[in-house]
């Protein structure tokens, strides 16, 4: 007996790679595939980089446009830096073949056709050309000539049923434009439904997302992805899955070159958990993560800083004249730092950028400096906590050390409610401002490590020329942490410098 089950379609490129891999291969030939999305979403540009694949593997490929001229769409082409060689193009702008005349360049307005004759041409047009990658743009004209619902449902499933066994693969472009939002009764006709959304903000760049809403007998990734248009096509970065990126990995300490500060946590922080580096602005938050920075580069470890407040030109000349200097290290490319704008870089984007660094350099140790710079800047994106932690379990699982630098509100006290991430951190060591003998002064203490013991005491850090320091154990202080010390002792147990008068 013979297997009744149709044969699996084989898989297409979109001609974008992030799309494909959200697909997980590309689309299903010989089916109908919806694209909706408002005007200015990409629709177009994704169009063309679907059929400009199909024409660079040696294949037929057919442009349906309702709506745009053939010099409208030869600009788009043209900013992108492609070419309409090798793409047939069908324009319904011809009054005399829509009247069964020879085509001709004369302007016809779409009302003036019926919808059946519209539908005729195109179906000629597709079997003239023989091609096996087809796109309708947009159907809002086609819409607008059924005037009714019902009307336009049949024609588009008897452009299903025309298509069907061909092997053609065709997208529709929607321009969603109907009251009601998005068509379900379209919806439910096509074989899978991708989504472009355009997004504005109150400040940056405009932010643009995706999501594939259905997708019939094939497995995809589900949720929203971000993407942006470049010169060349869209770019979409597919959303982060941490359980498919696991390394083995050894989970052993990281120093960080100071002995003091390595034996407050038993040796270091384990490789695959996260580091959070909390305290007011001006404890040296910043300064310890490129401690462990610079020791990790001395040991030929990769590492990757990526700074959203303080200027990458200022860093590096304030840690090189405490005897960190990162120069050498970022010249022999085991380090990468980076500025980061967030108003100019979506969610998704940064996290592509950052998962690539790490997989090709087998990146070893991250700084994201600072947590504050990177939530506060972009306020509009929702569930970006949620993406935080899902970018923090995918470093996790390649055993990468990430340090978070995150500024607690306030610059002496700390009363303020600091930002509520410290749960996703496996390890934190929280600086604190205190005073005495009129001398503002650091200290230091490890409040939580995940991955062992720690010590429990709270000591000063000074940074000097020197580099950093830590002292002994602040016995004589109590509410150092509250940032409201109380001095209960003599200052005798608290490191002093050469032109430092004992207190």
């Amino acid at each position: 007996m013979t297997d009744p089950s149709p044969a699996t379609p084989p898989r297409i490129s979109t001609g974008a790679a992030g799309l494909d891999t959200i697909l997980q291969g590309g689309l299903a030939a010989n089916r109908l595939y919806l694209i909706e999305g408002e005007p200015g979403a990409g629709k177009t540009t994704l169009a063309m980089q679907f059929l400009l694949e199909g024409r660079n593997r040696g294949e037929r490929v057919l442009y349906v446009t309702l709506s745009e001229t053939a010099e409208e769409l030869a600009t788009v082409v043209e900013s992108h830096g492609w070419s309409l060689e090798g793409i047939d193009l069908f324009e319904l702008a011809a009054a005399e073949a829509a009247l069964g005349t020879e085509r001709a360049m004369t302007l016809l307005h779409p009302w003036e056709v019926e919808l059946g004759e519209t539908v005729r041409l195109i179906t000629d047009e597709v079997e003239r050309t023989g091609a096996v990658r087809v796109v309708f743009d947009s159907l809002s004209e086609m819409r607008m000539l059924a005037q009714d619902a019902l009307r336009f449902r049949r024609q588009i499933l008897a452009l299903k049923q025309f298509f069907a066994g061909r092997g053609t693969a065709v997208l529709l472009l929607d321009d969603m434009l109907q009251k009601a939002g998005a068509d379900q009764h379209l919806r439910s006709l096509c074989h899978g439904v991708v989504t472009l959304e355009r997004l504005s903000r109150d400040f940056g760049s405009t932010r643009r997302r995706l999501e594939v809403a259905k997708m019939r007998g094939a497995s995809f990734q589900e949720g929203w992805h971000d993407y942006t248009i470049q010169r060349g096509g869209l770019i979409v970065f597919p959303r982060l899955d941490a359980t498919r990126h696991h390394v083995p990995f050894v989970g052993e300490p990281v120093p960080s070159g100071l002995s003091e500060l390595d034996a407050m946590l038993e040796g270091g922080p384990l490789r695959g958990t996260c580091a959070l580096l909390s305290g007011p602005s001006g404890t040296g938050k910043s300064t310890l993560a490129m401690q462990y920075v610079h020791a990790a580069a001395e040991r030929g470890e990769h590492c990757a800083i990526y700074q959203f407040d303080e200027r990458v030109g200022t860093l590096l000349e304030r840690v090189a004249k405490l005897g960190l200097d990162l120069a050498p290290h970022i010249q022999a490319d085991k380090v990468v730092l980076m500025q980061i704008d967030p108003s100019d870089l979506s969610p998704g984007e940064f996290i592509e950028m950052l998962r690539q660094d790490v997989e090709a350099n087998d990146t070893k140790l991250v700084v994201i400096d600072s947590l504050n710079g990177y939530l506060t800047s972009m306020p509009q994106e929702k569930r970006l906590v949620l993406q935080l932690h899902e970018l923090l379990s995918y470093l996790n699982q390649r055993g990468v050390l990430t340090l978070l630098v995150s500024p607690q509100f306030g610059f002496i006290t700390a009363r303020e409610r600091p930002l509520s991430i410290s749960y996703i951190a496996d390890a934190v060591l929280l600086l604190r401002f205190f005073e005495v003998s009129g001398r503002v002064r650091k200290a230091i203490s490890i409040v939580k490590n995940r991955g062992g013991a720690h010590e429990d005491t709270i000591r000063e850090l000074r940074i000097e020329e020197q580099g950093l320091r830590i002292g002994p154990v602040l016995s004589s202080f109590t509410h150092v942490l509250t940032g409201e010390p109380l001095f209960t002792g003599d200052a005798d147990g608290l490191m002093h410098v050469q032109d430092e008068p004992d207190a």
